[in-house]
This record gives structure tokens, C-alpha cells and sequence, in this order.
């Protein structure tokens, strides 16, 4: 499921360079799916499925022995996971990848962790085999401070407290991994990259990256929901969410692990080159910022 997400797709990208046999669930089965309409070689099969319309994962299900399973965060999340669940189950699916979220506790101070937490505790209870990922913060979800960035600031409420950044492509790596081998399949895995970064220090490196100054600006967590709900047009549980997240970080350090090498056999991908690889996304307007970084 989601071959169109940021994880969803390089998931499929890596399950098609290991040869093995790929169905793409989407809602837009007629739209191109990201890197793979003009590539030559092989071709996942792509069918329709949304979880809100159970007859379209009945249909799109069958004959399918794993499912990767991952949503988009939501009100309406758990709902609908747990009936894609319910589905792979009575289609007869052997194993579910499921990606989750750190903190998936039934008191997790994050509302979506304990949605995640819900959908965990429905598969244990089914007794269908699973695997549960626990990745950290997307580093792709960093692109989108490039409005900020362009302004010079980074806005946050984290303090001095380190965050964990992972590329979607090593979680997509590990999701392959946990599809196709029966060692790793079963297990539950908290995913980070390689080191953990307070946003302080992520300014600095926009800052070096952009070549102007770039300013983290710390606010009070109510100031933070204010200004993505009335600025950045966020819904209010998504603003919710991203505080939610940020205070975690404060009340419980986060450190990298080792997890993804100990999988993959190597190290997991850096966020300076993520951050270079992306570097054209992130622009500045040097007239109004007034200084330059050197």
C-alpha cells in the first residue's frame, strides 16, 4: 500500500531490484507511479485499492501473501488500518509489514503513536505474523521548512533536545528486508539514521548548505501550534501531531541506533547528504535576510 508515498514508493523500488513479484495498491491506478512509468525492466502489477472502500481491497488483495501496510497519518487512521488488516487476513496474507511510529504506547503523550499502538495491539490479537517498523522523523519531511528557510528561520519548539532523522529509503530498505527474509521477518524495530540532531544545529547546516544565515527560532509549544495552524494553514490535528512530536523529543532524549546496519550490513544514509542532495529545494532570498554565512 501507498506505492505513491515517499516510503510506499522506494519500497517498491527496492522489492523490484531484489526480482521479487510486486503489486501496487494505489488510488490513482491511472496516474503514473513516481520512477517507474518510463523505466525499462521489471513492472509492478498496479491495482486500485482504498481503504475506505472495502471492496476495492478485497479485489485488490487476492492472491497477494504479504502486505506492506502504511497510511498516511489521519483522524480517520486507525479505522482504516485496521480494516486493511482485517482484509489481508480474510484474503489469506501470511505476514503484514506494518510501519508504526516510536512511543506506540496506549498513554504515548503522541495521539497518532497511540492510534499506531492500536493498529499493533489489533494484529497481535488476529495472531496474524507481522513485523512492526518504528521509524523516526523523515528527513523528506524536512523539505518542507523550505518556506522558512527561504525566509531564514527554522521554527520549532524543541529547545536543545536532539531529533532522530531517517531517509524514507532505508526504511523502504528494511521493509524489503522484512518482506523477503524470513530472519529479520517478525520482529519489532526501532529505525533511526545515524545520528540525532537538535535543530540548532540543523540550522547550521542550512545554513552552510544555502550559504546565508539561518536562525532557529524556539517557541513555546502553544506558539507553535498557533503559527502552523494560522500561518502554514495546517489542520489542527496535524498541528497537534507536530507538537506532540516536538515535546516528545524534549521529555525523552533521542539517540541514533544501530539497527539499520545490523539489517541492511551497511550504514544508514547521512542527513548532510540528504540535505546536499536536496540542496535546490531549499532557496534564500538574500535581500531579505541582510547576512551572509561564512
Amino acid at each position: 500500500m501507498g506505492a505513491t508515498g515517499a516510503t510506499g514508493n522506494a519500497l517498491l523500488h527496492s522489492l523490484l531490484a531484489l526480482g521479487a513479484p510486486v503489486r501496487a495498491l494505489t488510488r490513482t491506478p491511472h496516474a503514473s507511479i513516481p520512477g517507474i512509468g518510463g523505466t525499462p525492466g521489471a513492472r509492478p502489477e498496479v491495482r486500485y485499492a482504498d481503504a475506505a472502500d472495502p471492496d476495492s481491497l478485497r479485489t485488490a488483495l487476492e492472491g497477494a501473501s504479504r502486505l506492506f501496510l502504511t497510511m498516511a497519518n489521519g483522524p480517520a487512521q486507525v479505522e482504516l488500518e485496521t480494516r486493511a488488516v482485517d482484509m489481508a487476513a480474510h484474503a489469506g496474507v501470511e505476514h503484514v509489514v506494518k510501519i508504526s511510529a516510536p512511543a506506540a504506547e496506549p498513554d504515548s503523550p503522541v495521539a497518532v503513536s497511540r492510534g499506531h499502538h492500536a493498529v499493533e495491539q489489533h494484529l497481535r490479537a488476529l495472531g496474524l505474523s507481522h513485523t512492526v517498523l518504528r521509524p523516526y522523523a523523515f528527513m523528506q519531511n524536512l523539505l518542507r521548512l523550505a518556506p522558512g528557510v527561504a525566509q531564514g528561520a527554522i521554527l520549532g519548539a524543541m529547545g536543545e533536545a536532539p531529533c532522530n532523522y531517517i531517509d524514507c529509503r532505508d526504511i523502504a530498505d528494511v521493509a524489503a528486508a522484512a518482506l523477503t527474509r524470513p530472519d529479520i521477518a517478525g520482529g519489532t524495530y526501532a529505525l533511526t539514521g545515524p545520528e540525532a540532531v537538535t535543530h540548532g544545529e540543523l540550522a547550521r547546516r542550512m545554513s552552510v548548505l544555502t550559504g546565508h544565515r539561518i536562525r532557529y527560532v524556539n517557541l513555546a509549544p502553544d506558539e507553535l501550534r498557533d503559527h502552523l495552524v494560522r500561518s502554514a494553514r495546517m489542520p489542527a490535528w496535524l498541528a497537534d501531531h507536530v507538537t506532540e512530536i516536538h515535546q516528545l523529543a524534549v521529555a525523552r532524549p533521542e539517540y541514533p541506533n544501530d539497527t539499520v546496519s545490523r539489517i541492511l550490513g551497511r550504514p544508514p544514509r547521512t542527513l548532510d547528504a540528504f540535505l546536499h542532495e536536496h540542496r535546490h529545494n531549499f532557496r534564500t532570498r538574500p535581500q531579505e535576510l541582510g547576512e551572509t554565512f561564512g
